[in-house]
């Protein structure tokens, strides 16, 4: 599975990447502000894994509220809940007052400001393990570019480099030149941070002579199934758009043991990656199209309930193999579920910042992903387990044929954070 900028079609590989970022514009503020650094907040383990815990759970309930808010539009849709968090918590890292409330709320941080952005940390350190690993290709990166002689607080500064381990780059946004250079320069971050998969994230107009600080989170995920699908066995197939139109896709198959769940309304089939670390987990309704009533129901309990029912079973799988990207600015749909006033001037105070809370206002949330899936990769919550029947012929095994619209998430499966987040709509359509 790949997610990436712009579509380059690459036979038997596979990975997911996806990219935010966060624009802020501000008035030009003066005079030096007083800083002091935080101190470091020392905590037990057994606390540190609860925090991670509440974050994890936060973080997906906001994941469910954006899918079913972007999800209103039709066709393939494909995000990164966790990089639309990490970026807004930077962003959060600053906030003061009633936007500090609101983007709370939207983004379910119920964790308090100290313990929130250490449990990021802790998160982003388990991922940085499962790469060390060596199974799987998973990278995360953020990166602040402020204006240069802005007075930033040091300890604002300080948060980000200890909680999400940010790179600092100063550039100028006064000039029309001197912007386009800033503008680059950013765009060069994101390409290299997503392996060349994402270009041109951020677009000359969303730059202006009173931009002050921009934020940016990269996350780049390629990896190997660890039940690899034949190229041999995929053969054209009709998918069932809806149930008058049907389109052909080239479709996986493979019988062997996967994790696997029924519902009245719905197949869940996990498929695991090398290294057992990262998983997809795909939801295939009944009907051809019954995924507009699981999204209407859709709420953050059910992930946890698919995750349970998962059982491992002898599997015949169909999966098409499909690719597209999904590139989207998210200011509508955050003002929507409720972070309102972080996008107003007067009104917004981001006074963790630079110590005013009168300039700064978030301009912009830009997000772009990409994702790819054929016979050599996807991503599932793997645990290999053979069930076999007792006495006499054995039952044939479940089939799991994806042939009409699903939704799938990619998870990381100790803590279970969606680092992805999708639906396949028509495995025809490539995106934006």
């Amino acid at each position: 599975m790949i997610s990436k900028g712009e579509v380059v079609v690459k036979l038997h590989k596979s990975c997911c990447e996806a990219v935010a970022a966060l624009l802020f514009v501000a008035s030009a503020a003066v005079g030096v502000r007083a800083s002091t650094s935080l101190p470091l907040q020392t905590r037990s383990a057994t606390t540190a894994s609860a925090d991670v815990e509440t974050l994890v759970s936060g973080n997906s309930a906001f994941a469910v509220d954006l899918y079913r808010r972007l999800g209103e539009k039709e066709g393939n849709l494909f995000f990164s809940p966790h990089s639309i968090s990490t970026a807004l918590a930077m962003a959060y890292a600053g906030a003061r007052e009633n936007t500090e409330k609101e983007m709370a709320a939207t983004l379910h941080f119920s964790l308090e400001q100290d313990k929130l952005h250490p449990a990021f940390g802790r998160l982003q350190t388990q991922l940085k393990k499962i790469q060390q690993g060596g199974d799987i290709d998973l990278y995360v990166a953020n990166s602040l570019w402020p204006q240069r002689d802005h007075p930033f607080l040091q300890e604002y500064l300080q948060l980000l480099r200890r909680s999400y381990g940010v790179s600092i780059t100063v550039v100028d946004y006064q000039t029309a030149p001197a912007r386009e250079a800033s503008r680059q320069k950013i765009n060069a971050w994101v390409k290299q941070a997503t392996r060349g998969k994402i270009t041109d994230l951020v677009a000359p107009q969303y730059l202006t002579e009173l931009t002050r600080l921009v934020l940016t989170n990269a996350i780049y995920f390629k990896g190997k199934w660890l039940h690899q699908f034949r190229p041999l066995n995929t053969k054209p197939a009709p998918f069932h758009i809806s149930a008058i139109q049907t389109v052909q896709v080239p479709m996986m198959e493979q019988t062997d043991s996967f994790r696997y769940a029924e519902t009245e309304s719905a197949q869940i089939l996990g498929l695991p990656y090398r290294g057992k670390e990262i998983s997809m987990l795909v939801l295939l309704p009944r009907k051809v199209d019954g995924l507009g009533q699981i999204e209407q129901r859709l709420f953050v309990g059910d992930f946890n309930e698919w995750r349970s029912r998962l059982k491992g079973k002898t599997v015949n799988v169909f999966l098409p193999k499909f690719e597209t990207t999904f590139m989207v600015a998210l200011k509508p749909a955050l003002r929507i579920l409720g972070m309102v006033e972080a996008f107003q001037w007067p009104g917004a105070n981001f006074a963790g910042f630079d110590g005013d809370p009168k300039w700064f206002f978030i301009e912009e949330v830009l997000h772009k992903a990409y994702v790819k899936v054929d016979e050599e990769g996807t991503i599932a919550a793997a645990a290999t387990a053979v069930v076999g029947g007792y006495g006499g012929v054995p039952a044939p095994p479940p089939v799991f044929r994806a042939d009409h619209p699903f939704l799938f998430l990619i998870q990381e499966n100790s803590t279970g954070s969606i680092l992805f987040m999708g639906r396949v709509a028509d495995p025809t359509q490539v995106g934006q």
